[in-house]
């Protein structure tokens, strides 16, 4: 429970005080003084330190400045008498939270409380999901704790000892290059080197040198030797981002590395062998390239010997505000910021949206949000627009105690397909289910003539 420590020298107001609290469910210690005040924070610790400026003694203030001193994170709400206002004023410019005038108005004193109470959870919050990623960034984890993370992150432990040929799918933002270098660090190659190269970033007359190297004089320009991203990357691992934007006729020389494991540079005539094992990539449907005779299907399926899926980030919305707080912790750092937390409103925002550009949009978003931020918590209105407009998009449902279950199962399979314009793989993520536990709760309410209305956009 929240702990409040009062700090006043009149008996009576710390009573009256202690009730008022206590009425609101918070565990209350009191002192009489702030010397007292403060060997209480020092030994007991308190979310919230509720003081009266003009005590004898140790002040108000001294007791607010040597509080942050003891505890930094301890918020602290001053009490004062109308004349001395411009004291409380003082007060906020050394860090107090907030302020309150006697005599006091119990509503204003209990808001004032609650705002301050939800800042502390958010700094102990953020606090905690910090330490955890810190951990989780020692051992070279991805961020995510969904279930959609938990399987593919399982799969490729599995994949990743092996030297197989990799293919990793998924939306442009959600981490791929992540992911390929999770694959090297849990490899037997990892004493080498992770070489990446994509395919869509250098010209097409390049590329072929960029991949195999070249002999001097083998084209205008070739001063000398150069080694290639196949050189470069022997006992390692070759990344290759993007391989859907690979002309044609390297596509013919990428399958002859892989299946005989054998390369020339541009102008040999040496026959090289490769040592490396490779990881593509791409955001196109790459089955639907090889359809259309636009890549080709043996080289498909020389890759295709693994294929990792990575989920979009709106298919794994309980890994947001994790992801959000990893961001958060980064670019206050980069940008000298001491910001704390973000919002409750601001996370709800950050949680419903639908993240069309991924991870890499999130990232961006809380980028710009520290970038404008000039307290320390990041609010609303420091989101991009796109993403303040979903504000309070998610939708609460409520039950009746002694509602069935199987009824409660119905109403929410039945809203979160409206939510997802009766998308079922989606629904399913969400909820926690496989989309044929969906199915199958379908053909049993069609059976009693309960069929759900056809999902729409605009039920959502």
């Amino acid at each position: 429970m929240p702990k409040i420590l009062v700090v006043d020298d009149e008996a009576a107001n710390r009573i009256t005080l202690e009730r008022i609290l206590k009425r609101e469910g918070w565990v209350v210690a009191q002192a009489p003084d702030g010397r007292q005040g403060l060997e209480l924070l020092r030994s007991e610790g308190a979310d919230v330190v509720l003081t009266d400026l003009k005590m004898p003694g140790m002040s108000g203030l001294e007791l607010l400045r040597a509080s942050k001193a003891v505890a930094p994170d301890v918020e602290v709400i001053v009490m004062t008498a109308y004349g001395t206002v411009e004291t409380a004023v003082e007060a906020m410019k050394e860090g107090a939270y907030d302020y309150v005038t006697k005599p006091l108005r119990r509503m204003e004193l209990v808001s004032s409380m609650r705002k301050a109470l939800e800042k502390r959870g958010l700094i102990l919050e953020n606090r905690r999901l910090r330490e955890q990623l810190a951990v989780e960034g020692r051992r070279g984890e991805i961020i995510g704790s969904s279930h959609a993370m938990r399987e593919l992150m399982e799969e490729l432990d599995l994949v990743a000892p092996s030297d197989a040929s990799v293919l990793l799918v998924g939306e442009s933002g959600t981490g791929k290059s992540m992911l390929a270098r999770a694959l090297h660090e849990r490899s037997q190659r990892r004493s080498g080197r992770l070489v990446t190269v994509n395919c869509a970033a250098i010209p097409e007359n390049l590329l072929e040198s960029e991949l195999f190297g070249h002999e001097q004089g083998a084209f205008t320009g070739a001063v000398g030797r150069k080694e290639g991203r196949f050189d470069l990357a022997q006992g390692g691992t070759l990344f290759l981002d993007e391989v859907t934007e690979m002309p044609s006729s390297l596509q013919v020389k990428l399958l002859r590395v892989l299946q005989d494991g054998e390369y020339e540079r541009v102008g040999g005539t040496r026959t090289l062998r490769s040592d490396a094992r490779v990881v593509a990539a791409s955001n196109r449907d790459i089955e639907a390239e090889v359809e259309a005779r636009s890549f080709r299907e043996d080289l498909y399926y020389r890759l295709n010997v693994i294929q990792l899926k990575v989920p979009p980030l709106r298919e794994r919305p309980e890994d947001i505000s994790r992801l959000a707080t990893h961001f958060l912790g980064f670019y206050a750092d980069k940008n000298r910021k001491s910001i704390k937390a973000i919002s409750s409103e601001a996370l709800d925002a950050l949680c419903s949206y639908r993240w069309p550009g991924n991870v890499r949009e999130l990232e961006n978003a809380l980028e710009r949000a520290v970038v404008l931020c000039r307290g320390d918590i990041i609010e609303l209105d420091q989101l991009p627009p796109p993403v303040r407009r979903h504000r309070g998009g998610r939708q609460i449902l409520s039950f009746a105690v002694g509602t069935p279950l199987k009824q409660v199962e119905r109403r929410m399979i039945e809203e979160t397909l409206r939510h997802t314009s009766g998308d079922k793989s989606l629904t399913a993520s969400l909820l926690g289910i496989t989309a044929r536990t969906i199915y199958r709760r379908e053909a049993e309410w069609k059976d009693e003539g309960l069929l759900p209305e056809d999902p729409s956009p605009e039920a959502g």
